[in-house]
């Protein structure tokens, strides 16, 4: 099953685990040379951060890719393409999970609700968000059900508007939580280290 083989993945691949701010930073190296690092609330062990880091073609190390968390403000470490400065007024996209759902919010949409239509692309496994007065569009896929191997279902989509601000709800599959459940029992075996200085290995 797929979503097996995905969480066999995660228990075989090497781990570090560090405490620091009330955060439980989990870093991944795969086989394939791939890194994933994760955050998560120490007290309620919601998701936090998710980031991906792939070597090129030449064996260098990438910038981290953010799959899951708010982009970093300007000025904050080290400034990456990502980062380049845009106007404040411009839309602004981010995954923020909760325990049950999948959830993406768009800054500065300051149109009424009924201007905007969100739909399933069954074909192209993903969603789309569209305006009615076409100032709006954009695409994106929902990495853990492409690693799940799961299909996208139109009924367990919702959103709402409010400040500005649309939000975007998928409902987790059952296969999803139960995976997540069972990575948290795993992720208690990892050794933890306890660090207050900015050197642990998600960074």
């Amino acid at each position: 099953m797929a979503v097996t083989g995905w969480l066999e993945s995660l228990r075989t691949a090497q781990k570090t685990a560090l405490l620091q701010d009330g955060r439980r930073k989990v870093h991944y190296l795969f086989p394939d040379g791939k890194e994933m690092a994760e955050e998560y609330d120490e007290k309620t062990s919601e998701l936090l951060v998710r980031k991906w880091r792939v070597k090129s073609a030449l064996g260098a190390m990438g910038q981290w890719q953010l799959e899951v968390g708010e982009p970093a403000p300007l000025g904050a470490g080290n400034l990456g393409p990502e980062l380049i400065k845009e106007s404040n007024a411009n839309p602004i996209f981010m995954r923020k999970d909760t325990k049950k759902s999948f959830q993406w919010r768009i800054r500065n949409l300051p149109y009424p609700k009924d201007v905007y239509g969100v739909c399933v692309d069954q074909k192209e496994r993903c969603i789309i968000v569209k305006t009615t007065n076409k100032k709006y569009y954009k695409k994106f896929s929902i990495p853990d059900l492409d690693r799940h191997q799961l299909p996208l279902d139109d009924a367990l989509l919702s959103f709402a508007h409010a400040n500005c601000t649309l939000i975007i709800s998928y409902q987790k599959p059952k296969e999803v939580v139960v995976a997540e459940s069972e990575l948290q029992k795993e992720l208690k075996k990892v050794k933890t280290a306890h660090g207050n200085d900015g050197d642990c290995k998600t960074q």
